[in-house]
Formats: C-alpha cells, sequence, structure tokens
C-alpha cells in the first residue's frame, strides 16, 4: 500500500489548511478502503487532482466571486455575448451567481438557494445536491454515524470527512482505472466533467509523481 504522510503534504501543500493536513493525518484507511493506495499512480492521480481543485489544499468552497469580463469565459453559453444573462447583474455576486448556474434538476437542485448551498466543497469541490446525498448514502454504508451532507453541508470540509468523501467521489466516478492508464485527460473529465484546468492538473501530476514514483 502507499502511503500518504503529513511530510508528503508539507512538501507539496505548504500552507495547507489544518483541517486538511489533520485529513491526511487520520486518513489512509481511506485511501486503503477505495483502492487508491493500491499503487503508486492512483495515489499521484489523486493527489494532482486534489491538490488542483483545492488549489494547493487551501480552499475549501468554490470561488464564485467573477468578475464581469470572466463570466462568459467560464459560462459561455450562459452570459452575453452568447449566452442571454448580463454578466454585470452577477459579477462579484456568489449567492446570486451559483444559485442561477447551479439551477439544474441534475444537480438535484431543485429548491430555491440550492445552487449555493451545495456549492463545490472540499478537497473535489463536491457540487449539487445530489452530489451530497450519494456522499452520504455511500459513507454511512460502513460508517453510521457519518453526517447527512445534506442538512449539514459544511461537514464535508471537515478534518473528519473531508478526505473520505474525496475518495469515496473519485471511486464512484471510475478513477482508479483511468489512473491506472495513466490518462490525466480521463480522469479530468471524469472529475471536472470537461479538461478546465488541464495544463496545471498536468504540471501538478508531475510533481506527486516525484513523490510518489
Amino acid at each position: 500500500m502507499i502511503k500518504v504522510t503529513p511530510a508528503n503534504i508539507a512538501l507539496l501543500a505548504p500552507s495547507a489548511r489544518s483541517s486538511y493536513r489533520a485529513a491526511f493525518l487520520n486518513g489512509q484507511q481511506w485511501l486503503d478502503h477505495y483502492g487508491i493506495s493500491a499503487n503508486a499512480l492512483r495515489t499521484a492521480h489523486f493527489m494532482a487532482q486534489m491538490l488542483h481543485e483545492s488549489a494547493g489544499l487551501t480552499i475549501q468552497f468554490e470561488n464564485l466571486n467573477y468578475s464581469a469580463q470572466r463570466l462568459p469565459v467560464v459560462w459561455p453559453t450562459r452570459f452575453q455575448p452568447k449566452g442571454p444573462l448580463d454578466p454585470a447583474a452577477y459579477a462579484h455576486n456568489p449567492q446570486k451567481l451559483a444559485n442561477t448556474v447551479y439551477a439544474r434538476a441534475e444537480l438535484g437542485n431543485t429548491a430555491a438557494g440550492d445552487g449555493y448551498k451545495y456549492r463545490g466543497r472540499g478537497l473535489l469541490q463536491l457540487t449539487g445536491k445530489a452530489s451530497y446525498q450519494a456522499a452520504t448514502a455511500e459513507l454511512r454504508k460502513d460508517n453510521p454515524e457519518a453526517p447527512d451532507f445534506v442538512a449539514a453541508p459544511d461537514a464535508v470540509i471537515s478534518a473528519d470527512w473531508a478526505l473520505a468523501i474525496a475518495a469515496s467521489e473519485w471511486a464512484a466516478k471510475g478513477c482508479n482505472a483511468l489512473a491506472d492508464e495513466d490518462s490525466v485527460r480521463k480522469v479530468t473529465r471524469a472529475i471536472n466533467g470537461g479538461l478546465i484546468g488541464l495544463a496545471e492538473r498536468m504540471e501538478w501530476l508531475k510533481r506527486t509523481k516525484a513523490v510518489w514514483g
């Protein structure tokens, strides 16, 4: 089994939040349980994706504080000139933005305010009420004491559950097999839904492979 040690975290993410450091200090069980620690490739790909999504283990919540110029770049079909929405009306307003762009049934966000309440959180930026429900169901299979993440969404970023959720989400998306192929593009599509930040993810992978073989 491949181990992720506090020294590894300090090397790769020297500015990591204390809650994330604590999650890894006590989290090897989750890497083992979901097969991530079975080989160096899986560990390297998993860590690279997390380090990207969390900006070096510093981000807990998705940053939705976009400028009017940036919004059409991130959501080109939603905002003018290609989409219907005026970016000026959503700039630097994370709550309004999330409640609009994430008000989608496929995410499980059907009630007013769900978009912001279930915005991206944690090491792999768990997003959408349906994902919070799935995380609750998965972790309660073996851990009945796991929180209801729908009722308590901020538990997703806690030291007790942050790594468990990321590992379970990784496994649910079939990323172990994709990592075994050493395909950063396939892993990124599974995690991101597209290839946003691919260059940065590739750079993180180079760094994690230097640590884990």
